[in-house]
């Protein structure tokens, strides 16, 4: 089925933004910095990493399926569903969302992607006040609000994220977009890989390893922040705290930003390639 003129150009607006991607090229200061954490990792045995990142691992397994799971996602799902069904009136399950039009689909996915961002920037306003609890809790929750909009995401453009297949690419995902931009270019080129495979498989089939030492910068980025805000939680403007909750609004916001922008981008793309094969 040839694409439409609005799907021709919301394609060529993805190849943008994959040039961008790719052409990024780190300073100076950023490769010291990565240096410098990958070498103090690499002096823990062996042995502590592997257990480090599988419990890593488990714990983004585990919040995904109870973000799954949960009634507030189960709502959430057929809030998508209810929408799609104003547009046409046939839509049973999350597959028929792929008979909406690109535009249709992209203001369905745009509602979600403001709401959680919106989510993301209070959690950092939260956060921002200092208090022991939210800000111990900040990198947990940031966790939930990006993997549970990425499943969003997926579930609009028509892909359930219930079988291991869908599960561990929404995880990949949510992976390379939380990656440091120039280890990206190499996540998304593997994300990009996995689309040539046949796409009605049950089960996962390739590498089920998520986190590795290069995805620690951003865990240690949320660490520093909640460092700064710890410094600065006492400077006071009318008895609030605004420089830290403006510094943890702007980091978390920012954050989910990147997320929500690959996101979208990859689900987009796996939309229009069942419609055409474009790819070389």
């Amino acid at each position: 089925m040839l694409l439409t003129g609005r799907e021709t150009k919301v394609l060529d607006e993805i190849r943008e933004w994959e040039r961008n991607l790719l052409n990024y090229e780190p300073n100076d200061l950023e490769l010291t910095y990565v240096k410098y954490l990958e070498h103090s990792f690499s002096l823990l045995p062996e042995k502590i990493q592997n257990q480090f990142f599988s419990g890593l691992d488990s714990w983004l397994f585990q919040i995904h399926s109870m973000i799954q799971g949960s009634q507030f996602q189960m709502d959430a799902k057929e809030r998508i569903l209810s929408s799609g069904r104003i547009l046409h009136k046939d839509l049973e399950a999350i597959e028929d969302l792929k008979k909406l039009k690109i535009e249709q689909l992209q203001y369905i996915a745009k509602q979600q992607i403001s709401r959680h961002r919106l989510y993301a920037f209070a959690q950092g306003g939260l956060a921002g006040t200092g208090g022991t609890l939210l800000l111990g809790t900040d990198i947990p929750a940031m966790a939930v609000i990006n993997l549970r909009v990425v499943q969003l995401i997926a579930m609009t453009y028509g892909f359930e994220v219930n079988t291991p297949n869908e599960m561990m690419k929404s995880l990949k995902v949510f992976h390379t977009a939380t990656l440091p931009p120039r280890i990206q270019k190499e996540g998304w080129a593997s994300l990009m890989a996995e689309l040539e495979g046949p796409n009605e498989q049950y089960f996962y089939e390739g590498n089920e390893a998520i986190t590795n030492i290069t995805w620690l910068e951003q865990p240690v980025q949320q660490l520093l922040k909640a460092l700064v805000i710890t410094l600065l939680r006492k400077k006071m403007i009318s008895g609030i705290p605004l420089v830290s909750m403006a510094i943890g609004a702007g980091a978390n916001y920012q954050l989910t930003r990147k997320v929500t922008d690959l996101a979208h981008n990859y689900y987009q793309l796996r939309y229009l390639k069942e419609k055409e094969e474009f790819f070389e």
